[in-house]
């Protein structure tokens, strides 16, 4: 029975034991902090160091499973001042590799495991193939752990990160371990820092410096990687607020979170006054907005001029800074609901005509009376349509016009064009 089932307001039984399980198996499993940045260089191993630093003076028992400081000065100092898990080392090919040995980190079972670069490879004859596989074992063995990520490591941006660069990055992890961490502390500079800090010799030294200056570390890149890194970052923390609204229903959309408005618009002319006032009452409060329009089977039949109207009234609400979307779909209710909840949306704008259409707003076919009756959690604001005068002019398209200066929505749709 789902919880849109349970009419009396009782919680959802099935709900409340899957969510006692997985409330269990969190306490079993080791906590995992992740420090992510936009590139190699901009701080995310020293700030990992500072944070162990900061537990050992709590009492916490840390140890420094593995940590690449890469000849940098003011990482070395932070790290030498930490006890360090001897390396394990491996023969391959005539040398021998150094890798963290992840059978000594579970013997010694440390309260909190620094384990930096989680997207490396780790050598032939290792247990797991990935460093984020170690990891995945000492999470189930119930250790805590501290590790660092470069968003170009992660597998679903590996495309975007090439065509950004022109590199092709070898080493990916997927998505999964950024979504199950407890929590990701984004580190974060400007690019024009982090070319200085390359200049200085505090990323790479002597001729290795060089190259990255000329080819992965050219200012558009950095400014690339940065705005991927930071929206990645964003989504984490919509999915933690979405997380947070779930297991709080009542407490989590007045918990101070930003409202947002959905505005439901047709292929009526009207539609367009509707638009601007959600303008005017997203400026007030200060709210991000959405416009969106819902295609049925019977839509797909509409008239030219009425597709065209719709056109229209995204277009204007794209103009004021709305993000726009066209949904499809067979109930119209059914759609801007879960819309609206995929959204975190805290309001729903409705238009209301004028004239005899005013007093069916609860017939219980209409988009008002589906969504005042399904949803509580959302906000249904309805508002009225201005009553249009008698057209005195009529465009090529067929759509009436009494603005001189107005230009027909035709002429800017593709697709559609004016006899």
């Amino acid at each position: 029975m789902s919880t849109e089932d349970r009419k009396d307001g009782r919680p959802d039984p099935d709900a409340l034991l899957a969510q006692v399980q997985q409330e269990e198996q969190a306490r079993q499993r080791g906590r995992l902090k992740i420090f992510f940045g936009a590139a190699p260089g901009v701080g995310k191993t020293y700030a990992m160091l500072r944070y162990g630093q900061q537990e050992m003076t709590k009492g916490v028992d840390v140890l420094v499973g593995i940590v690449e400081t890469h000849q940098r000065s003011e990482t070395q100092a932070l790290a030498d001042v930490l006890p360090v898990l001897p390396r394990m080392h491996i023969p391959y090919k005539n040398v021998v590799l150094e890798e963290f040995d992840l059978d000594a980190a579970l013997a010694r079972r440390p309260g909190l495991l620094l384990l930096d670069e989680l997207a490396h490879s780790n050598a032939p004859g290792s247990r797991h193939k990935k460093r984020w596989q170690d990891l995945e074992e000492l999470l189930d063995a119930g250790l805590s752990v501290a590790t660092t990520v470069n968003v170009q490591h992660l597998e679903s941006v590996h495309e975007v990160v090439q065509q950004i660069t022109g590199v092709q990055v070898q080493e990916t992890l997927p998505d999964q371990i950024i979504q199950q961490a407890d929590e990701v502390i984004l580190v974060d500079i400007t690019d024009e820092d982090l070319l200085q800090r390359l200049k200085e010799g505090k990323v790479y030294l002597g001729e290795r410096g060089q190259r990255a200056m000329t080819h992965f570390f050219r200012k558009g890149n950095l400014i690339a990687l940065r705005q991927l890194a930071l929206r990645l970052a964003a989504d984490r923390v919509d999915l933690e607020l979405r997380q947070f609204h779930q297991q709080n229903p009542e407490e989590g959309r007045r918990s101070g979170s930003r409202d947002r408005l959905l505005v439901a618009v047709s292929g009526r002319p009207e539609d367009e006054h509707l638009v601007r006032a959600a303008y005017h009452l997203a400026t007030a409060q200060r709210a991000d907005w959405l416009v969106i329009h819902v295609d049925t089977p019977r839509g797909l039949l509409q008239k030219p001029q009425t597709q065209a109207w719709i056109w229209n009234h995204l277009h204007l609400a794209e103009s004021l800074g709305a993000e726009t979307a066209r949904l499809t779909g067979v109930n119209i209710g059914a759609e801007v609901l879960a819309y609206a909840r995929l959204r975190d949306v805290t309001q729903i704008v409705l238009g209301q005509t004028q004239g005899l259409r005013k007093f069916l707003w609860w017939w219980p076919g209409s988009l008002t009376a589906h969504l005042l009756n399904s949803e509580r959690g959302i906000d249904v604001v309805i508002h009225p349509l201005p009553v249009k005068k008698p057209f005195r002019k009529i465009d090529a398209c067929g759509i009436n016009n009494t603005l001189a200066s107005w230009t027909c929505p035709c002429a800017s749709v593709p697709g559609i064009a004016p006899l």
